[in-house]
């Protein structure tokens, strides 16, 4: 996760969340190699655009840009391309728009002013405990995205592993009670506060009542839209604050 801005200093917030599949034996590679190739692109194109268009368009980039990275890691070990199969989402956001985008299970919830919402369904395959990978020959085509024009105030994005707690399953919907201190949290605190919000996170994914609900690797990715701050630090610098935490790094990776 980052916040960032363009070329134009348009403050932009970047979220990618990967998991790999528990069946592809360099999945955690895949992570690695998917998250840094979705930050680089990312780079590339705010400091060479003064404005961003967060489209359908530039989901389908990225996914191509991310797969050439995996690609190439593939062609270089001699490792057939689904050996790093990991799923891919996440969230590009500025001032003004919001572009939710997925590949695989996991979830995104927003609130771009309507309160808290899923963006996407969680992608399911076409039995139990299967979903989709960025590695598919068809990744493209599996894409989902969602455009919102309007600025997300609160964004969560988190991996299979959360699923059951973050939303209710049968409406299709976001569990409120859930999100409610995380986002509340954020807010409220100050900078130096926050340096110690993902360890707090860490240690919630990783508590038993958590652990009793869920036997899959967890991470979650939280941020809030925030015109003020009560800590001493730049504005600018105060847009988005935002926090990221997992419970086991052996095939997830969010950036």
């Amino acid at each position: 996760m980052e916040v960032c801005k363009a070329s134009n200093d348009t403050p932009l917030l970047s979220v990618f969340v990967c998991d790999g599949a528990g069946s592809a034996p360099l999945s955690r590679k895949g992570v690695d190699v998917a998250t840094v190739a979705a930050v680089a692109f990312w780079e590339s194109v705010r400091q060479r655009a003064p404005t961003v268009a967060l489209d359908e368009s530039l989901a389908q980039a990225l996914v191509l840009s991310v797969r050439e990275a995996l690609q190439q890691e593939a062609q270089q070990s001699r490792r057939p391309l689904r050996d790093y199969a990991c799923t891919f989402l996440g969230v590009l956001g500025s001032p003004t728009c919001t572009l939710a985008f997925q590949i695989g299970d996991g979830g995104i919830v927003l609130d771009c002013g309507q309160g808290l919402e899923l963006a996407l369904e969680p992608m399911t395959g076409e039995y139990a405990n299967m979903t989709h990978f960025i590695t598919q020959d068809d990744a493209l085509d599996v894409l989902e995205c969602k455009v919102y024009k309007q600025v997300a105030q609160r964004v969560a994005v988190f991996t299979d592993g959360i699923q059951r707690l973050a939303l209710n399953m049968a409406q299709g919907t976001a569990h409120e009670p859930f999100f409610r201190p995380f986002f509340s949290g954020l807010l409220r605190a100050t900078a130096q506060q926050r340096e110690g919000l993902q360890g707090l996170l860490h240690h919630f994914l990783d508590s038993p009542a958590v652990n009793e609900r869920t036997d899959d690797d967890k991470t979650l990715a939280l941020a809030v839209w925030s015109e003020g701050d009560p800590g001493e630090e730049d504005a600018d610098e105060a847009r988005a604050r935002h926090s990221t935490s997992q419970d086991d790094g052996r095939r997830e990776g969010a950036v």
